[in-house]
């Protein structure tokens, strides 16, 4: 897989600038997973600390200090949507037959759309941060913690987004990545161990929760958060499932991408 780099570039700086050209995305990227912590994640504040720890199956001293990954880990569904919404977006205003009729490739386009949306997704992560201290939640991460936490969710989100990208690259129609979203979002979600502990579900969840990608990433989260011992291969997993879905999408996207 080559990406030239100067087309990649200038089209990677592009999905960037978009990110604040649209207040009332950006604005909604965030609020989601806001409202998630502030919402679902008050609705067990005053849960016993013997129950709390039945329902995490960790230490957590609050639901939101256990939540909190898992909210980032789960917003990075959200961020893959966006971006095929993008690409659709510049297929019917003229913008993606204009690049292609440059040297530029349709993979090159994939690759800088699938990282381009993955950086964005990353502006909630301080705003998440910011209101985590706020709701009383302590954070004495390290310095590779931190960037092992933030390099999790680029991971995640690069892997989701090429999922997306992939599954509508000859869709020329609004409606599709919606669709696409409300059909994955919501098992990936309840089956991973981003809510709940996944040691309370039935066992068919159980064996797509040993696989899933958002368990990974919100155990890999909430490790460096509970300051209990961080397992490095789930750090792995999601390196091998962004670089599978990037190939995947790549290639795809080389062979099927339709401008209209």
């Amino acid at each position: 897989m080559r990406v030239p780099l100067s087309p990649f570039w200038g089209l990677y700086a592009r999905e960037l600038l978009r990110t604040f050209r649209n207040p009332f995305v950006l604005i909604l990227t965030i609020v989601q997973p806001f409202m998630w912590l502030a919402f679902f994640g008050s609705s067990f504040a005053l849960l016993p600390a013997s129950a709390l720890e039945s329902v995490t199956g960790t230490t957590a001293t609050s639901y939101i200090q256990f939540l909190l990954p898992g909210v980032l880990s789960t917003s990075m569904l959200t961020v893959g949507m966006f971006g095929s919404m993008s690409t659709i977006q510049d297929k019917r205003f003229g913008f993606m037959k204009r690049i292609l009729i440059t040297p530029t490739s349709k993979g090159t386009v994939f690759v800088t759309k699938a990282l381009g949306s993955a950086s964005r997704g990353l502006v909630q992560f301080p705003i998440m941060i910011a209101a985590a201290l706020l709701f009383g939640v302590s954070l004495r991460l390290s310095p590779l913690e931190w960037a092992a936490w933030i390099g999790g969710l680029m991971l995640l989100a690069i892997g989701f987004c090429s999922l997306f990208l992939a599954i509508t690259a000859r869709s020329t129609d609004w409606q599709t990545p919606g669709v696409v979203s409300n059909f994955i979002t919501m098992p990936l979600m309840f089956s991973s161990g981003a809510l709940f502990s996944s040691a309370h579900f039935p066992a068919w969840m159980q064996a797509i929760s040993d696989y899933n990608p958002i368990t990974f990433s919100a155990l890999l989260g909430r490790s460096f958060v509970l300051g209990t011992a961080t397992d490095w291969w789930y750090l792995g997993y999601l390196a091998l499932f962004a670089g599978v879905m990037l190939s995947i999408g790549y290639f795809v996207s080389s062979r099927f991408l339709r401008v209209e």
